[in-house]
């Protein structure tokens, strides 16, 4: 049927390079081709980015990352705590991934971002591409929802 890898981190920005490894050799093993490997490697990495950025954590609490590989999708979700305060964030997070969906093409919603970070100023720090680019570069489609005790889980689906 499927392959599924689990993987729990600490919400730090070192911890992300081992668990795209981890989710390189997982997808290699599951014999999928090397361009399918680096876009789910670059969706993972992404999306945990952001869990980390945008997440609120307590000492114990970690980022929860799953890959869930069948014949007929890849899917990677990534869950955070995150609080009632965020809901700015999680209204942000809506309206990016609905904006995204307007475009007929990935591609499109890729090039309008890109013309809109090219007219910030450079000390802005938030360039916004990372959901464009799991879009587009990853070819995979964009969810959300809040789950029970304030967690946060955004998935991204690459259909086969």
């Amino acid at each position: 049927m499927g392959q599924k890898l689990a993987l729990e981190i600490p919400p730090e920005w070192d911890a992300i390079d081992g668990m795209r490894s981890r989710v390189i050799t997982f997808l290699r093993e599951a014999a999928e081709a090397q361009p399918l490997v680096d876009g789910i490697a670059m969706v993972v990495c992404e999306l945990t980015e952001n869990a980390i950025k945008y997440g609120t954590f307590d000492p114990t609490d970690r980022v929860h990352m799953t890959v869930d590989v069948t014949p007929r999708a890849i899917t990677v979700e990534v869950r955070n705590p995150t609080s009632k305060e965020d809901l700015a964030q999680l209204n942000r997070l809506d309206r990016t991934i609905q904006w995204i969906r307007g475009y007929q093409d990935p591609f499109e919603a890729y090039m309008a971002r890109l013309k809109e970070v090219s007219l910030q100023n450079p000390d802005s720090g938030e360039s916004g591409l990372g959901l464009v680019r799991i879009a587009y570069e990853g070819e995979s489609s964009l969810d959300f929802y809040l789950g029970d005790g304030g967690k946060l889980a955004v998935s991204a689906v690459y259909q086969r």
